[in-house]
């Protein structure tokens, strides 16, 4: 059999493929673009990471909690999502010096899936660098160690984002 006819042969065959394939194959696409049923939903998991004193940082930050939690909530899919602060970031959850701290609270009234997590670490060292104590908004929630509960929460599975 020459090249030539060992390439007419492969055509056939690819083209008798093509018309055995069964009609369910050619949706795939159609039912990629569709949401999973209810009994395919899964619980979706983000952490955000805020170590920044820069308000665009912890606005942006915000932003994208809340447009993730939107695009899960109209979709019907449970979503979980933590902001989780340390170093200069604290300063997102300090009750006296948040640029941000009415924009939480109204996000925590409205029965957002969104959390907020303070590191303890940086709390204590602002304490004995300020020589006060170091208030956090009431939204927030204190960790330990920021950097350990972020990596906790990837090593649980969570997508991690860094805006």
């Amino acid at each position: 059999m020459t090249r030539f006819d060992q390439a007419m042969h492969l055509a056939a065959l690819c083209t008798a493929l093509l018309l055995l394939t069964p009609p369910a194959m050619t949706q795939t696409r159609e039912l990629a673009a569709t949401a999973p049923s209810a009994a395919t939903k899964k619980a979706h998991r983000l952490v955000l990471q805020v170590n920044s004193n820069e308000p665009a940082t912890m606005n942006l930050a915000l932003n994208n909690a809340t447009n993730v939690e939107q695009h899960y909530k109209e979709r019907g899919e449970k979503i979980e999502i933590e902001i989780v602060t340390f170093g200069p970031g604290l300063h997102m959850l300090r009750d006296d010096t948040s640029p941000v701290k009415d924009r939480i609270r109204a996000m925590a009234g409205k029965g957002s899936a969104i959390s907020f997590k303070a590191c303890g670490n940086t709390q204590e060292n602002m304490g004995k660098a300020e020589n006060k104590a170091i208030p956090l908004v009431a939204e927030a929630t204190l960790v330990k160690s920021g950097v350990v509960r972020l990596m906790e929460l990837q090593e649980q599975g969570w997508t991690y984002v860094r805006p």
